[in-house]
C-alpha cells in the first residue's frame, strides 16, 4: 500500500511512501477495537472518590427523640441512611480500575485503528518540517494548505519536536504526538491523522517490530 507524500505546502508531491498492508489493510476487529478503547478509558480514572458508611459518620451517641408517643417508628440513631446526614449505603470506596490487555491484542487494535482510517482516506503523510521558533500561526497555515483546517487533528512526529508541540497546543482540535505513542483511542478520535514522513517507520515499528536476523 502507498500514500502520496505532501509538501507543507499542502501539495502532493512526486514521491510516494510504502507502508504494510499489515498495519494498514487489514480487515478491522471492531471487537479487540472497543476492549482497547475500553482499556484507555478505564486506565485513566483516578478511582479515589470515597463516601462515609453509617459506622464513619459522626454522631448517633444520643436517641433521636422518644420512644412512645411520636407516631413515627422507633429510630435508634441519627447515622442511618435515610436520615439527611446518614451514612451512605453502597457508596463508591477507593479502587484501581485497571484494566489489562496483552500484547498482541493492543498491537491489533491499533492496526484495526489505523486500517480504519486509512480506508476512510483520514491518514496523510506530510514531509518532515519542523520551525526555529514556537508559532502558531505555522501550523495553521499547514492546515489550511492541506484542507484540513477546523478538524481534529493528531499529528505524529517521529521523536519529540517541542518547537512543533509548542506551536500547535493552542488549537483546540490539534494534539501532537510521538508516532510510537499513540494510543487506539487517539487514532480513532481523531478526524485525520498527519503523519511526518519519517515518523511512518516509527509507528509501523512500534506496532510491528521488525525481528532483526543473526
Amino acid at each position: 500500500m502507498k500514500f502520496p507524500v505532501y509538501t507543507d505546502k499542502g501539495k502532493a508531491g512526486d514521491s510516494e511512501i510504502d507502508v504494510r498492508d499489515s498495519i494498514f489493510a487489514i480487515e478491522p476487529n471492531e471487537n479487540v477495537i472497543y476492549e482497547d478503547v475500553r482499556r484507555v478509558m478505564a486506565n485513566k480514572r483516578q478511582g479515589t472518590a470515597n463516601t462515609k458508611a453509617r459506622a464513619q459518620v459522626r454522631g448517633g451517641g444520643r436517641k433521636a427523640y422518644r420512644q412512645k408517643g411520636t407516631g413515627m417508628a422507633r429510630r435508634g440513631s441519627m447515622r442511618s441512611p435515610l436520615l439527611k446526614g446518614g451514612g451512605t449505603v453502597f457508596g463508591p470506596k477507593p479502587r484501581k480500575y485497571t484494566v489489562r490487555m496483552n500484547k498482541k491484542t493492543r498491537q491489533l487494535a491499533r492496526k484495526s485503528a489505523l486500517s480504519l482510517k486509512a480506508s476512510a482516506d483520514a491518514v496523510k503523510v506530510i514531509e518532515d518540517f519542523t520551525f526555529d521558533q514556537p508559532k502558531t500561526c505555522k501550523i495553521v497555515e499547514l492546515l489550511e494548505s492541506l484542507d484540513i483546517a477546523g478538524k481534529k487533528v493528531l499529528l505524529l512526529t517521529a521523536e519529540t519536536d517541542k518547537v512543533v508541540y509548542k506551536s500547535a497546543r493552542n488549537i483546540p482540535e490539534v494534539q501532537v504526538l510521538e508516532a510510537n505513542k499513540a494510543t487506539t483511542y487517539q487514532l480513532l478520535d481523531a478526524d485525520i491523522v498527519l503523519l511526518q514522513k519519517s515518523g511512518v517507520e516509527v509507528l509501523q515499528n512500534s506496532i510491528e517490530p521488525i525481528s532483526k536476523e543473526n
